[in-house]
């Protein structure tokens, strides 16, 4: 366990080593890095430049949250040029076609539900899915800011009220209970769409009683 945690601890020695002499940018290289290709701790880096310097706090939420959409656009490039055999490698048939039917019923939110999910969302193989199944490049990247920005802005928040550990604790309940949890975001993105079609609704209905009654 000594050894274990001594590894961790160069590791994030290390990783702070590199990220020190590129300031605040750090932390959006560090995102487009992960957003690329790496499965990098995003989150404890975000956690800790937002707990160093607490002021900062909404532009660290940016930059991390742009980063990872800038990085995106590798696998985009990689799922839309031939990653369909690499999905079907690394995906069961019955995987395949659920993703699939997902995206094609709901294309914006296949994308953007996993996005916001923390590890271990298999979100590269979901990114290069929303590639291959030809979801257009700025839906794809709005779907990316859009889920990002909301994650580290929560992530944000509770490292605040609770610090850095916040991270790990987070881990091990999404790990424990991913199912409920991804029900839970999943329920509350409805919600919110449902809610927002019926403002529109009555903003429509609205604006057409003025033209007539003018």
């Amino acid at each position: 366990m000594q050894t274990i945690k001594h590894i961790i601890s160069a590791y994030g020695k290390w990783i702070g080593a590199i990220l020190a002499p590129l300031g605040i940018w750090g932390v959006f290289a560090f995102a487009a890095v992960d957003g690329a290709f790496m499965g990098l701790p995003l989150d404890a880096i975000v956690a800790s430049y937002i707990y160093k310097d607490p002021h900062r706090f909404l532009l660290y939420v940016l930059l991390a949250a742009l980063g990872s959409t800038v990085g995106s656009i590798v696998l985009y490039v990689i799922g839309y040029t031939g990653g369909e055999v690499l999905l079907r490698k690394r995906l069961s048939p019955e995987r395949f076609q659920k993703i699939h039917a997902s995206f094609e019923k709901h294309e914006f939110l296949a994308l953007l539900v996993p996005v916001m999910m923390p590890p271990p969302t298999p979100l590269k193989a979901v990114m290069l899915a929303a590639a291959v199944f030809e979801m257009s490049l700025w839906r794809y990247l709005l779907a990316i800011f859009s889920g990002r920005m909301l994650r580290f802005l929560i992530l944000g928040l509770l490292t605040l009220k609770f610090g850095p550990t916040v991270v790990e604790l987070g881990a091990k309940v999404v790990a424990s209970h991913f199912r409920w949890v991804l029900l839970a975001v999943a329920v509350g993105l409805a919600i919110w769409l449902i809610w927002r079609r019926q403002a529109a609704k009555k903003s429509t209905a609205m604006g057409a009683e003025n033209t007539t009654a003018v």
